[in-house]
């Protein structure tokens, strides 16, 4: 019988670069200190037995996989996503779960699942790493994207992500800004489905307002900034590049215009996490407008 298995994955931060990244620009994206664990116990019971626990350590999907055709006793969004999943591990190997045995499959959350920092990317990659298969090539058959989050999920130091026709290109780099204590992250309450947020990009952007070159200045100029000013001149720069190739409002003008500080979408515009970059600690002026997720950058990021 096969020993028992137990995988990580980091989650991640999408700081400079999104949309565009689909169309060759250069990313930066940092890890997390959060992130989803997946314990494999081999059975004697020919299926597959899967639990999905919460950070509280609470059961939020619970379903039996069928080994050959991997059916699910119970059809719901989560137990065709997870099937999906298995077959396309499968079909990049063979040879994953070709035995007699079954399995005991738990995955574990760091964080809550409306953050956005990976629920699915971490899962990803860490099927990928039990079915020893490629996990770019496993979200590229199942969830799609531009794949940043699968190059945070197997890095714990930050990193330049870009596509190079359509071949990932992930290069660990130095970004330690020195006015880290002034960057937050603030949860915006609502969670974005990025699947959505590519399809309204690609049926919206403006390819004649967008440069893979001035973008990748940008993110450049980003890693290597050693002023807090001058970052946040960096962030209202990316917002409004970003603004005009999606025709979408910044989320500084639609809801903290009166804020003294810049604030960075990051990933798909509308939901989960900003950036804030504030002379002051925030916390307050978040709070007094409902949001109550404020993460200083040390305690976020890998």
């Amino acid at each position: 019988m096969v020993t028992n298995k137990t995988f990580y994955s980091n989650g991640k931060l999408l700081l400079s670069g999104e949309y565009v990244v689909l169309d060759g620009a250069v990313s930066l994206a940092v890890p997390t200190k959060y992130g989803q664990s997946l314990d494999i116990i081999p059975t004697d019971e020919k299926k597959i037995i899967w639990t999905s626990l919460d950070e509280k350590g609470d059961t939020w999907f619970e379903g039996a996989f069928d080994l050959n055709l991997f059916s699910s006793e119970e059809v719901c969004d989560i137990s065709q996503r997870i099937t999906q999943i298995l077959k396309a591990a499968k079909q990049l190997n063979p040879l994953f779960l070709d035995s007699n045995e079954g399995f005991h499959v738990t995955t574990r959350l760091d964080f809550p699942r409306n953050w956005g920092l990976g629920t699915s990317s971490t899962l990803i990659n860490n099927i990928a790493n039990w079915a020893d298969v490629n996990a770019f090539q496993l979200l590229e058959k199942t969830f799609g994207g531009s794949g940043y989050d699968i190059g945070c999920a197997q890095n714990n130091s930050a990193i330049t992500y870009q596509l190079e026709n359509n071949v990932p290109l992930v290069l660990p780099v130095e970004f330690n800004p020195s006015f880290k204590n002034n960057l937050y992250f603030v949860h915006l309450n609502k969670k974005q489905n990025s699947r959505e947020g590519i399809k309204q990009y690609n049926e919206t952007k403006v390819q004649s307002n967008f440069s893979v070159e001035e973008m990748n200045a940008i993110t450049s100029e980003m890693i290597s900034c050693d002023s807090l000013e001058d970052f946040k001149a960096l962030i209202i720069l990316h917002e409004n590049y970003i603004s005009k190739i999606t025709k979408q409002t910044p989320v500084k003008d639609l809801y903290f215009e009166d804020f003294d500080g810049a604030i960075k979408s990051l990933g798909a515009w509308g939901g989960d996490f900003i950036m804030v970059a504030s002379d002051e600690n925030p916390t307050s002026y978040f709070k007094a407008k409902g949001y109550h997720t404020i993460i200083p950058y040390g305690k976020m990021v890998l």
